[in-house]
This record gives C-alpha cells, structure tokens and sequence, in this order.
C-alpha cells in the first residue's frame, strides 16, 4: 500500500504528525513541490492506492483522478475544495474523507487583519527601504485605520471575525452578502448595505466569502471602478471571486491597492503581473496556514488513512459540501 502525502510546500507535514502507525503499514511519500502539470501529476501519483491532499493546493479535476486507477481512498483538509472533484471521485467508488478545519476561521481573519495594516501603513516598501539602505527616503506615507471605513463582503465566520478587528480599531463597518441580514449584520458589529454602498463608500474592501458560481467574479471591472481611488481591497477567501484581469487594470492605474493572500492560479509565477506592480501586499496562501491548523489537519488525515486501511473508514463525505 502506498500513501502520497501531497501539497507539502512548507514542509509542515511530518512535524505536525505522528506518522510512525500509517509508516509502519504502508510507504509513505511526502510531495514538498507543486506539479507544474496535471500531466506530471498523473505521472507521479500512477502508483498510489491513498492520496492525502491539503485543499486549495493541487487540482484534482475528473481529468486526473480518472487517470490514477489504484486510487482507493482521497482525504483532503477541511471538508470542502473547489479544486477537488469529490463527486466524481464518490462516483467511481473512491473513498473521500475530510479534516476538521482547526481555528482556520480566526488564523485567515487575522492575516486579513495583518494584510489590511501592511498595506495601510506601506509595511512591505518601508521594509524594503530600509534593507536597500534609503530608510524612508521612497516610501510613501500611508494612512491611519481608525476613522475609516471598512467594507466586509461576507460576513460568515471569518467576516465577523474581521468586523471584531475592524471595530476594535475604531472603523466604521459596512457588510454585504447576498443572504445577509439587517439583525446578523448587527450582531457582528455591521451594518449591513446594498454592495454598490459598501464599495462606494469603503477605504477598505475585505472578501469573506466561498468560491461558488453565484460568488465567483462578484468583484469585476464595475465594482473595482466603484471603489474609492486608493482604496485596498483584501482577498484572502479565494482568487476567482476577483476578476484578475479588472484587478491587473485596477491595481497597474493605481486605483486600488491589492493585498492578496489567494490568486487564480497558485503558485503565482514570478513573471506574474502582480508581482512587478508596487502598490500590492503579496503572501503565499498562508491564510489557514499556521502550526495550530496542521497539527488538527495532519493528524486527522492519518487517523482516516489509518480507519480506512482496517476497513472502517472515518470522517467519510458521501457528498460534496454546497
């Protein structure tokens, strides 16, 4: 029996674990580089009977799994992944089992926090004036927090959780969703606005919201022409809820500035044009990604490796998430 342990980028996996049960039953492999093809995936991953995946990072359209004949058993983290064809998966028999998500809700809020500060005050440039030897000398002032507005697009558990930050830092705290309410909006410390308000009217526009087909593209070339001129827009929810060509436009004319933990394609290339644009604050997807989480992902993944090879298969998902 052969295990892939994929997505392993910052090579958390094996320190976040007790691996030595799911070691002495089977090989495990632990994959720490993205494939650059589906094609070098279906490659790599021919040989496996269980792949163990971290959501968000490799794709797993029908096009591959059905490449991959001896694959009995998928678990990812968390319970839902727009990347991963779970259904297609289910229908051909393979066993799909999830993780809890951990305290992902608080860590992702936070880094939206950590994003909303580093570009308000020109954290990344000043950093980079003071390595280059110009101290300030380059980097443009920036503006305080406190006073301003800021608009949450989804105001679920990472959204509310945003709101507290935002109140306690003296903001004004517009929402909007499709199915937001006045009295949820309320009990989140919000107030709750038509969407063309919240953009109009925000110095700040975070995105809390699930990537779906009624969500995807809800910030297009409209919305982004709405926003305030300098205005940030945050995204650590998911890159598709952004039209990235509308942003490139937006960001390169310097009417926003983008502070972005989520792309349409990640890894982002090097040669993206995000990445030579000044007026941007870029992490790599760390918003779930913290000690606190890979330890209830990874030890849960091995726990259903583990109740799936003795035949009683936990955490199982009979349907993909909506």
């Amino acid at each position: 029996m052969r295990v892939a342990v994929l997505d392993d980028w910052q090579d958390a996996a094996r320190s976040s674990a007790d691996w030595s049960a799911l070691m002495a039953r089977a090989e495990v492999v632990f994959f720490s580089a993205p494939f650059a093809r589906e094609d070098d995936a279906a490659k790599a991953l021919l040989d496996f009977d269980i792949i163990l995946a971290t959501r968000e990072r490799t794709p797993f359209p029908r096009t591959l799994h059905q490449r991959l004949p001896r694959l009995k058993m998928f678990g990812l983290t968390g319970a839902r992944a727009a990347l991963i064809d779970i259904a297609g998966m289910i229908e051909r028999g393979v066993t799909v089992c999830h993780t809890g998500s951990g305290p992902s809700a608080q860590s992702t809020a936070e880094l939206a926090l950590a994003l909303m500060l580093a570009a308000s005050r020109r954290v990344p440039q000043g950093d980079a004036s003071v390595r280059a030897g110009r101290f300030q000398m380059g980097t443009k002032a920036g503006f305080m927090l406190a006073g301003k507005t800021i608009g949450l697009i989804g105001l679920g558990r990472i959204g509310a959780q945003m709101a507290v930050y935002c109140n306690a830092l003296g903001m004004r705290v517009l929402a909007w969703s499709q199915n937001l309410t006045d009295d949820r909006a309320l009990a989140a410390g919000a107030t709750r606005v038509a969407k063309e308000e919240l953009l109009a009217s925000s110095d700040v526009v975070s995105l809390h919201l699930v990537i779906s087909e009624r969500t995807r593209g809800v910030i297009g070339a409209a919305e982004l022409s709405r926003m305030k001129p300098g205005a940030i827009l945050v995204n650590t929810s998911r890159g598709p809820l952004v039209d990235e060509v509308a942003l490139i436009d937006a960001v390169r004319s310097h009417h926003v500035f983008a502070a972005l933990d989520v792309y349409w394609r990640e890894p982002l290339a090097g040669d993206h044009p995000l990445v030579a644009l000044e007026n941007t604050v870029l992490t790599p997807h760390l918003g779930y990604s913290v000690s606190e989480v890979y330890a209830e992902y990874y030890a849960e993944l091995v726990e259903n490796a583990l109740a799936f090879l003795d035949g009683m298969p936990i955490r199982v998902i009979d349907r993909p998430a909506q």
